[in-house]
């Protein structure tokens, strides 16, 4: 039975993510930083709940252990989205900007490093996601689109480094998530399709293994309906 580590998966993408593979019976390990909803999450889709922030050392050595010496997929879904509302990045608090390439940044890269020799051991696949705003300037979103654009980079290099290894960045496009919420606070976003709908372009990014790159989950789903 393939074994996937989730983080962020006690809501939105990474929730929907972790059904979508039990359902397909793999042993799934999901974490987020609140207990409570990720134990109950845990119990209604059927995965291991492992509670922690991915910034802490210790939690991603727990997670490391509880995953155990092979590894078949690590999605680090976990992110922050910062100041709400987004100010100008001139304007920015530099001690939540380092919050948030901590997050962003530090940590899903260090988690990756420390679950690596099981990723090997399973010839794995890494999916970091992404945003549309690491390649597009958008007003307000500098710090989290300069993480993510950072993000993006480490993937590629971690796919160049690694190519025994399926090594993606995904852009999942606008979904409609607590964080999206927080980037326009008082706002209707309910226009904005719920992350359920994004999975099957990630079940066809797991199954076909395309080279290590950059993807959106628009063109993989687009390619599924055709």
């Amino acid at each position: 039975m393939p074994v996937a580590v989730i983080t962020g998966a006690s809501a939105g993408l990474g929730r929907a993510l972790a059904g979508a593979l039990v359902r397909r019976e793999w042993t799934v390990l999901g974490t987020a930083r609140g207990e409570a909803a990720l134990r109950a999450t845990a119990e209604e889709l059927g995965f291991t709940a492992v509670p922690g922030d991915v910034t802490d050392p210790a939690h991603r050595a727990a997670l490391a252990e509880a995953a155990g010496p092979r590894l078949d997929l690590l999605v680090n879904n976990a992110s922050t989205l910062g100041v709400s509302p987004l100010p100008p990045l001139a304007d920015y608090p530099l001690e939540a900007l380092e919050a948030v390439y901590r997050t962003n940044v530090f940590a899903p890269l260090a988690l990756t490093r420390t679950l690596l020799p099981a990723l090997k051991t399973a010839n794995g696949i890494l999916v970091d996601i992404s945003s549309d705003a690491a390649v597009e300037p958008y007003e307000g979103w500098g710090a989290y689109g300069s993480a993510k654009a950072a993000l993006d980079h480490a993937t590629a290099v971690l796919g160049v480094e690694n190519p025994e290894l399926a090594v993606y960045a995904v852009d999942p496009g606008d979904l409609r998530t607590a964080m999206h919420q927080l980037a326009f606070p008082g706002e209707d976003i309910s226009d904005r399709p719920l992350p359920e709908t994004a999975v099957p372009a990630f079940l066809r990014l797991f199954d076909e293994r395309p080279p290590s790159g950059r993807y959106r989950a628009a063109d993989l789903a687009a390619a599924v309906r055709s």
